[in-house]
């Protein structure tokens, strides 16, 4: 089998398609023939040393993965070979995956390889962050800054579906333009000259109660001083470059919260919650209330042109790598 190798974190030209041997099943886990693997902005950060947690090389990319189970290991319920799944894990990038049982979950028929590999870990990065984080509430009004990418766009749907009004933040017309196709109530650009009134404006002239932030750049300080009486600010990355700094007085000024969302984390100390929200995201798909748009598809031998993309912050929607060609 092929798969996706970094001898070393210097750059992602150090990225190869090796042949290796395909990973033996162990008790408790699940091969998966991969059909496609979701790409991110913080995966490529990943590949270059440059996130939070440096991984060990030889390294291989890929966090989310969709296809179907070859082999189930001793000890393993509820999944058999043949079902189409989804998974989250290290080295996505892989034509065959061991997976441990609990992060794979079936996949609803009406769902595509390419979308169920956009939807675990942005979905549930994007609901824990407004349920659990931000105690969103129907009627509020959220703020999704950097709305046209992987995260953004989760973030718009799903608060949409819990019964918020949105404003999308983005930085084109053509971004603005997609945020609108995915429900959002109003779209916002990002110039910062004047951008609170207009933010206000947008909100019917209402301040808005969350703040939905994967970018954390220029935008972050004038969103926080624009939240309303007791608005939450959901810090969720640092795609818009340097990390900013808030003074602490604004917190008590505005009398609201900068909370941060860790999903890697809450997967660690909340399994039992992480598998209810994995089980209503699937209920929303298997309805057809949610669909995960797909942004850029690169073939497995262009996994790198992905990864480059990914960095660039231009895309629409998550970027997918489609390795073994599965038709849906």
């Amino acid at each position: 089998m092929r798969k996706v190798v970094g001898e070393s974190l210097e750059s992602l030209a150090a990225y190869r398609i090796v042949e290796v041997e395909r990973p033996a099943c162990a008790p408790g886990q699940v091969l998966i023939q991969v059909a496609a693997c979701g790409l991110g902005y913080v995966d490529s950060l990943l590949a270059l040393g440059r996130y939070q947690v440096k991984p060990p090389v030889p390294f291989t990319p890929g966090q989310e993965v969709a296809g179907v189970i070859a082999e189930v290991g001793e000890g393993v319920t509820g999944l058999s070979v043949g079902d189409r799944v989804m998974a989250t894990l290290m080295g996505g990038l892989s034509e065959v995956v061991a997976a441990p049982a609990a992060v794979v979950s079936k996949t609803p028929d009406r769902l595509g390889f390419a979308e169920a590999a956009a939807l675990r870990l942005n979905y549930l990065t994007a609901l824990h962050a407004l349920t659990d984080r931000g105690a969103v509430q129907a009627g509020e009004w959220v703020v999704v800054m950097g709305a046209a990418g992987g995260l953004g766009a989760a973030g718009v749907q799903l608060a949409k579906l819990l019964g918020a009004k949105v404003v999308a933040v983005a930085s084109s017309p053509e971004k603005r333009a997609f945020c609108e196709a995915l429900g959002a109530d109003a779209v916002l650009d990002t110039e910062p000259e004047g951008w609170r009134e207009r933010l206000k404006a947008a909100c019917g002239g209402v301040a808005p109660d969350v703040v939905f932030d994967p970018v954390c750049g220029p935008l972050f300080e004038p969103a926080f001083r624009s939240l309303n009486w007791r608005g939450r600010h959901l810090v969720l990355g640092f795609v818009g470059g340097p990390i900013p700094a808030l003074k602490s007085n604004l917190t008590l000024m505005k009398g609201a919260a900068l909370i941060g969302v860790d999903v890697r984390q809450f997967q660690i100390f909340e399994p039992k919650r992480t598998v209810e929200h994995v089980t209503r995201l699937l209920d929303w798909t298997a309805t057809g209330e949610l669909v995960p748009p797909v942004g850029s598809r690169y073939p497995f031998e262009a996994f790198g042109e992905a990864m480059d993309f990914a960095l660039t912050g231009k895309s629409l929607g998550k970027i997918v790598v489609e390795i073994t060609g599965r038709s849906d």
